[in-house]
Formats: C-alpha cells, sequence, structure tokens
C-alpha cells in the first residue's frame, strides 16, 4: 500500500509554519518588553500580511517545513500498517471484527480487501476474487471492509445498504447486485435488490437508517486512513500487501508466498 500525497495551495498549515518562523524571528532578533496596558497587538489582518511576507522572502522555509511535515505523516503511516500488518498475521480476529467474511471459517489465510461499490477498478476486482475465491474457497477467508470515496456521490449509501442487508446474513449476494449493476445505484434500486433477496424490508429500512450503520462504515474509513491506503482497491493478505493490479495470478502468487511463511 503505497501512500502518495498532492501538491496543493497554501494551507492552513503552511501559514501556521510561517507565523511559527515570524515570532521565532522576532524572538531572536529583537528585545522584549512587558506589554503595557492599552498596547496595540496585531490585527488578523495584519499578522497574515507578515506571514505572506515571510512566506515571499522565505519560501524555501515553507517548502522544507512542510516537506517535513509529510515525511514526519507518512513515517506514522507506515508504523500504522506495519501495526495492522502484524496484528494479521498474529491474531486475524482483531483485523475482522465484526466485517462480512466468506470462505475458510479457519481464518488461516486471511485475505483483506478495501473496496468502494462506485468504483470501476473494485467491480473489476470483485470478478477477480469471485474466481479466487472459487478456487480457495476452504483454504483463504475473505474479509470486506468499506471505503467509500467522497468522489463517488453513491458510494456511501451503497456501503451502507450493503451493511443493512448483512445484518440479515445477505452482505454478499447484496454486493454481488452492487458491483453488477454501478449504473443503477440509488436507494430504489438498494430496496428492490432488498426485495429480491426476500430480506424483511422494515428492518432493512430500519438498518439503512440507523447510526450503527454509519458507525460500522466510518471506523473502517477510519482503518483506511489510519494505514494510508489512498485509494481503492487495496488488499493485503496475512499481513502482506498485493502489490500490482488485482489479477489471479498475482492473487495466486500472494498465496504461494503467504502459504510458506
Amino acid at each position: 500500500m503505497k501512500i502518495s500525497f498532492e501538491r496543493h495551495s497554501l494551507s492552513p498549515q503552511w501559514i501556521c509554519t510561517a507565523t511559527g518562523f515570524i515570532l521565532l524571528c522576532m524572538g531572536l532578533n529583537s528585545c522584549s518588553t512587558p506589554t503595557q496596558a492599552g498596547s496595540s497587538r496585531l490585527t488578523d489582518v495584519q499578522l497574515e500580511a507578515n506571514v505572506l511576507q515571510i512566506i515571499r522572502k522565505h519560501p524555501e522555509v515553507v517548502v522544507e517545513s512542510m516537506t517535513a511535515y509529510q515525511q514526519k505523516k507518512q513515517e506514522r503511516q507506515e508504523q500504522a500498517q506495519r501495526a495492522f500488518f502484524h496484528r494479521m498475521k498474529a491474531n486475524p480476529k482483531v483485523v475482522i471484527e465484526k466485517s462480512p467474511t466468506t470462505g475458510s471459517p479457519d481464518q488461516k489465510i486471511v485475505l483483506v480487501e478495501f473496496s468502494d461499490f462506485q468504483c470501476p477498478y473494485c467491480a473489476k476486482a470483485h470478478q477477480v476474487l469471485k474466481q479466487f475465491m472459487a478456487f480457495h474457497q476452504g483454504q483463504v477467508t475473505l474479509v470486506y471492509k468499506h471505503m467509500p470515496l467522497t468522489s463517488h456521490p453513491e458510494a456511501m449509501s451503497a456501503a451502507i445498504a450493503s451493511w443493512a442487508a448483512g445484518q440479515q446474513g445477505k452482505f454478499w449476494e447484496f454486493q454481488d447486485a452492487l458491483f453488477e449493476n454501478q449504473d443503477k445505484l440509488s436507494e430504489s434500486f438498494y430496496v428492490s435488490t432488498a426485495k429480491a433477496l426476500n430480506l424483511d424490508l422494515q428492518q432493512f429500512d430500519r438498518d439503512l437508517h440507523s447510526s450503527a450503520a454509519h458507525t460500522a462504515i466510518q471506523k473502517d474509513i477510519q482503518l483506511a486512513q489510519e494505514i494510508g491506503v489512498d485509494g481503492t482497491p487495496r488488499l493485503a493478505m496475512n499481513g502482506e500487501p498485493l502489490n500490482g493490479a488485482v489479477e489471479l495470478p498475482n492473487l495466486e502468487a500472494l498465496l504461494f508466498q503467504v502459504s510458506k511463511q
């Protein structure tokens, strides 16, 4: 799972960095005296002007500060990744928790998938995973973790609907319908799919609009953010990330690798 960063325009962190630099310069280059009552203080506008002036005169300081910030962020995410993978190896149940699972109940080889129901790449990966699990149903435990991207307007609603279906034991059937009908994702489609799967529609509606559904999805999102998952689909097997495309040969190679450990 590779962590990537994008370039942005000036952000509050940049301003804070420059502000700290200004205050440091003031402390190093001048003697301060106790503030007298009634003395004026810098207004927000004045402070912002000073910050921008420093940025213009010393842009390298801001760049260096942001580079250091990004490096520390990456180090924290890599540490979280290592801790996550270690937990996967040592005690898969801690990672799986209440997430949907299919395949082997033994949980000796655990394949964790972070996915988004509106992501076209996830839909392709879904088909590959179905083939892979058909061959290794008795050997591998597949675990689904939700990571609905904000760039996909129906991703969160679809995730919640799948969770609601899962409360009646139909997560994987519902998942199939979502991935195979990405162009139809909507509340009416979720209800019609629930009806086709013979779900209790009243319970489905309650679960669909429950706080528990949002809590469950957010927990997966938080885990993804902590370990630096920056896109979907992302997979790891027994603590080993899948590098490259989600293709059957790659999954087979990863299974062979972890089986020998």
